[in-house]
């Protein structure tokens, strides 16, 4: 006869997630640490039972079959920043280990939307458990039901199928068992991974039910690494063996996958010059003699040289964003040709490349042993780092402009680069932050660069860099650094870390707009209109008035981190100091140039201007789009 225990579906998913874990190259940990969320009449009652449950069993010692485990549970103040906080942890574990995020229903399961969305963009796991409506409909329509004339079966999460890479609804316990099997499932698999989306029916949280106990057994999912197919890879070894002026693009999967010392051995033996994504920069460390950094519409302009004249490209764990090639302009010889590596072979495929579906790291290893006494000439290596040398001069002359009255956001990231350990991580999402840092920032380990520029949410920052903390602890110092414009979006989970007794490092850069999207409408021919943050002028009846008087550094204290004003960049780099030295959550606050300078561009992004304007301005921009869309071409 099967054993069973009896159990609420709340109680049982607690039980189970308490028992699971992950194992890659021998090491074995716990899979989901804990569980982060916000209570209402949803999941009150269901899974917030449950929670307390395992802690006060786990705080009495109890023993049993009806034992729930550990699973630590942290308060949010929104949901959406609640999932940001399991992408970042998720992210800065490589992939493996996870959070799990709990919500009441209506607003509050689809303020998690937009965190899965970019959960799923960036490939990174989370697990989430929106409340859902009475499966029973007994009492319907509930509060927050979403009712559509047409079908009883749709709810508001619905809403979440396309931005999960796993969707289920529990409408009996039972569904539980072979629903959280595939949930874990897709939460280790390191090619088809994303937002594991579980819809939780609030009166089927809290129905009892008879579960078989081999259910809650410990249970390890292993993490695999595919290994290169033979005939695949000497496909690969004979294109770049035919390739003159090769150029690797190495993303994120070479992190995931950590391959940096692979990578770096790659690059040595062959010589081929390194180039990198947001996602994949540290995956080689700066200063390495084939580095010669970030490529694309945000890059350097010493890869975005090489990537010109490249005849193969090796894109290593890349998803090649439109930003990364340049909405298709960057790789600019013709004929040129792609070897893509990559778990995933959707990826793998793209660009008609030679495709090799494997793990970053045994792919680079098997890459490095099969060409074996090939590398490129000596002249190439040569180029690569006189353009990299020159590429490093406007990198300290952007760090140390000297700009007055108020200071260029790169001064701030050059007193950064240069403070920061190699151990320490700074986190950055949105404006023309990010585009600077992959211009500028000499990274010189994998975990040091933290950048979301999958989705590019803003609001991102914080609640991340919380979730960062937790999964590195205390010998890393965390810095998210955000604009104003970023900052109001999701600035509530400050109460969260200080609640929690984390320390992070918040640099608060006012600059009274929107950096980057000014820059790009002034481009486009829109003048930067509707990018200031200006009060509404009597005279004229537009936002072109005078500043708004907000006082975000005393926002920044109301939710209880310690702040420190900065007037100078000579201020800020003291007050950095304290804050590194401080066991405290510190916030660093300064106001820089809304208008730059900014690093020089390099290469160009396809934003459409309007075909026909009445505005002059627009008008010379649609010619100079159309100028530049001539080098615009599919690659294949």
């Amino acid at each position: 006869m099967t054993q069973t225990v009896r159990l609420t579906t709340a109680q049982a998913l607690v039980k189970f997630l308490a028992n699971q874990y992950s194992e890659r190259d021998g090491v074995q940990q716990r899979l989901v640490t804990g569980m982060f969320g916000i209570f209402g009449h949803g999941n009150v009652a269901g899974v917030g039972q449950a929670l307390l449950q395992a802690q006060v069993q786990s705080e009495d010692g109890a023993q049993g079959d009806d034992v729930l485990g550990d699973l630590p549970y942290f308060l949010a103040r929104n949901e959406q920043g609640a999932v940001h906080t399991a992408t970042g942890f998720a992210r800065a574990r490589n992939r493996l280990q996870v959070m799990a995020v709990t919500t009441s229903i209506g607003p509050g399961a689809t303020n998690m939307v937009t965190g899965a969305a970019l959960a799923t963009t960036n490939r990174i796991p989370v697990l989430l458990f929106p409340s859902d409506q009475f499966a029973s409909r007994v009492p319907d329509p509930v509060l927050q039901q979403l009712e559509d004339p047409g079908t009883l079966d749709v709810t508001v999460n619905d809403v979440f199928r396309p931005v999960s890479r796993f969707f289920d609804r529990i409408t009996r316990p039972e569904q539980l068992v072979p629903s959280l099997m595939n949930a874990m499932r897709v939460l280790t698999d390191p090619a088809d991974t994303g937002a594991v989306t579980i819809c939780l029916p609030q009166d089927v949280q809290a129905e009892a039910h008879d579960w078989p106990l081999a259910f809650f057994a410990p249970r390890v999912w292993h993490v695999g690494r595919p290994v290169p197919e033979p005939a695949a890879l000497a496909r690969a070894v004979d294109v770049i063996r035919s390739a003159k002026r090769p150029l690797v693009v190495a993303g994120g999967g070479v992190v995931y996958a950590e391959a940096s010392e692979e990578l770096r051995a790659f690059a040595s033996a062959t010589g081929i010059p390194v180039s990198d994504t947001h996602a994949g920069k540290g995956a080689i460390n700066w200063d390495h003699p084939s580095a010669v950094g970030g490529v694309g519409s945000t890059g350097s302009a010493a890869a975005n040289a090489l990537a010109r004249e490249a005849d193969v490209v090796i894109g290593i764990g890349t998803r090649y964003s439109d930003f990364t090639t340049a909405s298709h302009t960057a790789f600019g010889a013709e004929g040129v040709r792609f070897v893509n590596v990559n778990v995933l072979g959707f990826d793998a495929a793209k660009h008609g490349a030679t495709m090799l579906v494997a793990d970053a790291r045994e792919a680079l290893v098997a890459l490095t042993a099969a060409l074996e006494g090939w590398s490129v000439d000596d002249a190439y290596r040569q180029e690569a780092v006189d353009l990299d040398a020159d590429w490093q001069r406007v990198v300290d002359e952007c760090y140390h402009r000297d700009h007055g009255p108020l200071p260029a956001q790169t001064e701030v990231f050059g007193a950064l680069n240069e403070l920061m350990r190699p151990e320490d991580v700074i986190v950055n999402a949105a404006g023309s932050m990010p585009g600077d840092l992959q211009c500028l920032w000499r990274a010189t380990t994998p975990v040091q660069y933290h950048v979301e520029y999958a989705f590019s949410c803003m609001g991102y920052e914080i609640p991340a860099a919380l979730g960062i903390k937790l999964a590195l602890g205390d010998d890393h110092d965390v810095v998210a650094v955000v604009g104003d414009g970023s900052y109001q979006m999701l600035p509530m989970e400050i109460a969260t870390i200080v609640s929690e007794g984390v320390k992070v490092i918040i640099v608060l850069l006012q600059n009274h707009g929107f950096a980057s999207i000014g820059a790009l409408s002034e481009s486009r021919g829109s003048q930067r209109f509707g990018t200031k943050y200006r009060m509404r002028n009597g005279a004229t009846g537009r936002l072109d008035g005078e500043e708004v008087p907000f006082d975000l550094a005393a926002n920044a204290a109301s939710w209880g981190a310690e702040v420190l004003r900065c007037g100078s960049v000579a201020e800020f780099r003291e007050n950095y100091g304290k804050a590194a030295a401080s066991d405290r959550a510190t916030v660093l606050y300064i106001e820089t140039d809304l208008v730059g300078p900014n690093p020089p561009g390099s290469a160009w992004w396809d934003v459409p201007v309007s075909e026909v304007s009445a505005l002059a301005s627009t008008q010379q921009a649609y010619a100079e789009h159309v100028e530049s869309k001539k080098d615009q071409r599919p690659y294949l």
